[in-house]
């Protein structure tokens, strides 16, 4: 594994250009592990998307795949980038927004694979989103995610010309982690060949923002009672929303919604 940066050289580089690449920061055994357990989590899915009727044959994305004590469970439990996180953040509590494996599949195009950004409320100079991706294979000049250095700072969408003409694609070994301002620009890179491109895609949110997946109600207390301080805090355990009035008429230390939230 590679030095990393410090915490402020990333706050100035992603504030500038809205992304961050920590090359081989997993070890090989741990990244096979977890690629492994994305495709597994992938088949779980494509079953699920089948049988309620979202489509025909999956579209090789699985979502919000914690709880089954895999390495998913044990990566989102070891804070590797918790540093770099807070401080994009301004040190404020932060959850776990939303939670996928991806493929890679040759010759599948989903809503991956179009040019697009992943929080629609435009704040200037608000950091309200941010998203880590996960490299469980080579991410390589054929393969890499494209990105628009920048295009985190306007509210305005690129034409796809400029697109074309400025994106950069990102390439790095599988191991490595992208950190990227959920306001950047990006697409997923149509894959061809035979072989998949896994990944592991993180959202991280302000601890007031509705994640996609209510994850402390969907682990349940049995499982938020095992975690760690931070883990439970990003898996959200401390903005839960009430839902009856025996929720919220309770003694400060057991209310579901902690004051330092926002």
């Amino acid at each position: 594994m590679q030095e990393r940066m410090s915490v402020d050289e990333f706050g100035h580089t992603i504030k500038d250009k809205g992304w961050v690449v920590f090359p081989s920061a997993l070890e090989k055994h741990f990244i096979n592990a977890l690629r492994s357990d994305c495709l597994k989590w992938i088949d779980i899915c494509q079953d699920m998307q089948i049988k309620n009727g979202v489509n025909t044959q999956g579209d090789g994305t699985a979502h919000h795949c914690l709880g089954a004590n895999d390495s998913i469970d044990r990566y989102i439990d070891m804070h590797l980038f918790h540093p770099y996180i807070s401080h994009y953040f301004h040190e404020q509590p932060y959850i776990c927004h939303s939670l996928t494996p991806i493929g890679g599949f040759p010759d599948v195009n989903t809503y991956v694979h179009k040019l697009h950004r992943d929080v629609r409320t435009f704040i200037p100079g608000y950091p309200l989103k941010l998203n880590m991706l996960v490299m469980c294979d080579d991410f390589t000049k054929e393969n890499g995610t494209l990105v628009l250095s920048g295009s985190h700072t306007s509210d305005q969408p690129p034409d796809e010309k400029e697109f074309e003409k400025h994106h950069e694609r990102i390439v790095a070994p599988a191991g490595s982690v992208l950190l990227f301002n959920s306001l950047l620009w990006h697409q997923g890179a149509l894959i061809t060949g035979d072989k998949p491109r896994v990944a592991l895609t993180v959202g991280y949110s302000r601890a007031w923002v509705k994640p996609h997946m209510d994850y402390a109600r969907m682990l349940g207390d049995d499982y938020g009672a095992t975690l760690s301080p931070l883990t439970r805090q990003v898996l959200g355990y401390n903005a839960r929303v009430p839902v009856s009035l025996d929720e919220w008429y309770r003694p400060l230390e057991k209310r579901l919604y902690n004051a330092n939230q926002g």
